[in-house]
């Protein structure tokens, strides 16, 4: 009986540490994705500072509003990537969260066998 405790805590405690490990993945993933956001943004703004310091001639004021343009759809883009990988991140963490809680639940009925079986087996 000691011996499926301990597997039942054993159990437990590898699934505990794969939620964090996952929760921990999620969270880095987040970030990560996160400060790329910010810093792709950043160069963005910075490249419109720079042409725009260089433009002066009403030819080149056309070429300012598409570059305007332009930066506002990388920023448009770049915040849908970084939603979408959130996202993603967020469907792993549930889907091995889920996985793990099945496997959870599909080795109760082996132990529980495996319990009668040594029951049986030493007179318990």
């Amino acid at each position: 009986m000691s011996e499926e405790k301990n597997k039942k805590d054993s159990l437990n405690e590898g699934i505990d540490k794969a939620k964090e490990v996952m929760d921990n993945v999620t969270e880095k993933a987040s970030e990560l994705a996160g400060d790329a956001g910010e810093h792709f943004v950043d160069i963005v703004e910075d490249v419109k500072e720079k042409v725009e310091e260089i433009i002066s001639d009403e030819n080149i004021q056309k070429a300012k509003v598409k570059a305007n343009e332009i930066a506002e759809e990388a920023k448009e883009v770049l915040e849908d990537l970084t939603e979408k990988a959130s996202e993603v991140v967020g469907e792993v963490s549930e889907h091995t969260v889920d996985f793990v809680e099945e496997a959870k639940e599909e080795f109760k009925e082996p132990l529980k066998k495996a319990k009668n079986f040594f029951q049986r087996l030493f007179g318990k």
